[in-house]
């Protein structure tokens, strides 16, 4: 494992592969694609949200663009079980969303190279992972990714993704500094993927506790993946005293929380949902252009 104290952060900025250092390679071009029309999907706001899914989940009313986090456990259990969709594949195609939506925001051609360090912030459960993939994308599309993962999970989907950014000698730091300024000055951007819907800061233990409360002083900017960690998913309670993510990216869909974001860009990761969940949960959202993964809103 690349492991690397706080403190030795990016200087530099230049990568370690295999013992030796050797200067990445300089900003990709980026080539103007030309985007064909694409039909809108179908946006149906009649249909019952699915009876199996629990007695929690009452018909979905008109117009409805969030998710409680009763529908979002079964919109994900649809995509398992019925849709035969695997929990890595989910987290992969969720993470290589994710790091398309920092692209969209912060292109690589317009950062200086201090700007193209990104910290990705990763907890234990399946945001952690969504993280890890971001971390991996944002690595093949030439940013400067460091990974901060305080509680790593003995899951084999976190294992084999923490695995895959070793292999790729993409950084892990060993421990977050308190002094924000430390933060503030090695890092371009950070990506927050501690806590998912459900996942409060007491549940996952100390080091996320710290973490969060490390992130919430920093002034350069914040990517929340899926909800801003700390937030209530269903009120966004504590969004006042919480993470101010600069762009959420929510996953499948935007859930209740979504409602009290006021950052600046809000992106939907959600293209691989087939049109029947769609119409089944009554999601009415923007529509996809060309070949693009994510959607802003």
């Amino acid at each position: 494992m690349a492991a690397l104290s706080a403190l030795a952060a990016p200087s530099r900025w230049r990568a370690v592969r295999g013992g030796r250092e050797e200067a990445r390679r300089g900003p990709a071009s980026e080539d103007a694609l030309k985007r064909r029309p694409r039909r809108q999907p179908p946006q149906f706001c009649t249909d019952s949200v699915m009876n199996a899914a629990g007695p929690d989940l009452v018909e979905a009313p008109e117009e409805r663009r969030f998710l409680s986090t009763a529908e979002a456990a079964a919109l994900e259990r649809e995509l398992l079980e019925d849709y035969r969709f695997g929990r890595q594949q989910l987290a992969e195609l969720c993470g290589h969303a994710s790091a398309v939506a920092v692209t969209k925001v912060f292109p690589l051609a317009a950062l200086s190279r201090k700007q193209r360090t990104v910290l990705v912030v990763c907890g234990p459960e399946q945001n952690g992972a969504v993280g890890l993939v971001c971390a991996r994308h944002l690595w093949m599309f030439e940013y400067e990714p460091t990974i901060f993962y305080p509680m790593r999970s003995p899951d084999p989907l976190h294992q084999d993704l923490t695995t895959q950014c070793e292999k790729m000698d993409i950084p892990f730091l060993s421990y977050l500094p308190a002094e924000v300024q430390l933060i503030n000055d090695a890092y371009g951007l950070v990506v927050d993927a501690m806590l998912g819907p459900g996942a409060a800061p007491g549940d996952v233990g100390g080091p996320c506790t710290r973490a969060l409360a490390t992130l919430k002083l920093l002034s350069i900017p914040l990517v929340s993946l899926d909800i801003p960690s700390g937030w209530d998913a269903e009120t966004g309670s504590d969004s006042e005293d919480g993470l101010r993510p600069d762009v959420l990216v929510s996953l499948a869909a935007p859930k209740r929380c979504a409602g009290r974001f006021s950052g600046r860009h809000h992106f939907v990761a959600g293209r691989f949902v087939p049109d029947d969940v769609r119409r089944k949960f009554a999601l009415r959202l923007p529509g996809y252009t060309g070949t693009d993964c994510v959607v802003a809103l």
